[in-house]
């Protein structure tokens, strides 16, 4: 797959042992960067807001529910090669402004989805914003790597992944006031025809006036973008067929690691999908949705704070080893949740946050160790593997469907079981 690549008066060495350029502008660009990481990962974490409303609206199943998270993370399934298209014909930063309108578009869809009533218009509404969040990520992660010099990208990555914990951190707060604040005590149950459409489209507007908010915000953050796009002076790439970047999965080390990726973000998303209707248990915390939906950003707020710790842990430790060891503990924690009652239930589901922390970076980065000019490529085919968001909670949700909540953590569970295996198998370099 090949990409545009920056041009600049300032080269340093790359690690293949070509020059690799580096804009003179780079720290003003790395701001614009760090907004991205910042509002793609706090509108993703709102999702885990909106479930219980819609659930609660819609008298949705579990099941059901978890049609948001599917229709969401189904995104980068579809649109992670057509936007690594996009990034190869018109360049990072005009690929970003399309991806931010596209999310101001997936926003401003929730207003004839309120006026609809259905839930099938939200998931369209959702589809259409996760698509332009994939853009924006495709575009993200390799440019942050390419806004300095290669020797500090990992610093770089890491620091802009401390700006997108930081979003999923104080989103699903706002989110819990503004759309879980008016979460009526009106038994859906009870009413139908006409009264029922009048309730929902009432209730749905809190929703609906948030995500315009949020059009606003996009439009106005897309049109900054726009009018600094010329601060980046790229040099075209020769268009390739990017679909060959699917053979690097013959390659058993790439493949587990891909597999990986999807596991364990459908986990992550699984376990945060269910954290608010899981602390209102009465067996567990016995909280009103907004006060559950308050804890939510302490289950991302702790992977931002693992970041920071699992970054010196790496430098000690073999990274596969570190996995492991956290996979190992994050099931700990869901057994121990299970299996419990009141706020060690709650807790230590919360807890889980801290030990993801490492996850998505070490495992992309073991699985992507040893491919060389073809990295990029590699990273284009695990964006693709993000769409485990989609299944592993679906799954998630039919279980609990079947057997209640508690019962449901056994698949994340077995997800995680995957990853310590990946740990060890990858906790030697790739060329021993």
């Amino acid at each position: 797959m090949a990409i545009p690549t920056p041009t600049s008066t300032t080269a340093a060495p790359s690690k293949d042992g070509a020059e690799a350029v580096v804009p003179q502008n780079a720290a003003s660009l790395q701001t614009f960067v760090f907004a991205l990481f910042f509002v793609f990962g706090g509108i993703t974490s709102l999702n885990d807001v909106i479930i219980p409303k819609l659930k609660d609206l819609f008298t949705l199943s579990y099941a059901q529910a978890m049609l948001v998270q599917s229709a969401f993370f189904a995104a980068y399934f579809f649109v992670s090669i057509p936007a690594a298209s996009i990034v190869q014909r018109i360049g990072y930063m005009r690929s970003a402004v399309v991806g931010l309108l596209t999310m101001a578009a997936g926003c401003l869809l929730f207003i004839p989805a309120s006026y609809s009533g259905v839930f099938v218009t939200f998931l369209l509404a959702l589809f259409v914003l996760a698509s332009g969040i994939t853009i924006v990520q495709v575009v993200a992660n390799p440019l942050i790597s390419m806004l300095g010099k290669p020797q500090t990208a990992s610093s770089r990555l890491t620091f802009a992944q401390a700006f997108n914990s930081l979003g999923t951190t104080v989103f699903p707060y706002v989110g819990a006031i503004l759309i879980l604040g008016s979460l009526a005590t009106v038994d859906v149950s009870t009413l139908s025809g006409a009264a029922l459409d009048a309730y929902r489209q009432e209730e749905t507007r809190v929703v609906v006036n948030t995500y315009i908010g949020l059009a606003i915000a996009l439009a106005l953050l897309g049109g900054a973008v726009w009018m600094n796009r010329r601060k980046l002076v790229e040099t075209a790439a020769p268009s390739e067929n990017i679909l060959h970047a699917f053979d690097l999965l013959k390659q058993p080390r790439f493949a587990l690691g891909a597999l990986c990726i999807f596991l364990y973000v459908g986990a992550e998303v699984a376990i945060g999908s269910i954290i608010v209707n899981y602390l209102m248990e009465s067996s567990v915390l016995g909280m009103g949705a907004e006060e559950a939906g308050k804890h939510v950003p302490l289950y991302w707020g702790g992977a931002m704070v693992g970041r920071f710790i699992g970054a010196a842990l790496l430098r000690l430790f073999s990274p596969g080893k570190v996995l492991a060891c956290a996979a190992a503990v994050t099931i700990a924690l869901l057994l121990v949740s299970a299996n419990t009652t009141g706020a060690v239930s709650g807790w230590s589901l919360l807890a889980i946050g801290l030990f993801n922390s490492i996850m998505f970076p070490t495992i992309f980065t073991l699985a992507c160790e040893g491919l060389g000019k073809r990295a990029a490529e590699g990273s284009g085919v695990i964006c693709v593997a993000i769409v485990g968001g989609a299944v592993v909670p679906l799954i998630t949700g039919f279980a609990a469907d079947a057997a209640g909540l508690k019962m449901s953590l056994i698949v994340p569970a077995l997800c995680y079981a995957v990853i310590v295996y990946f740990g060890l198998y990858a906790r030697r370099s790739h060329k021993a």
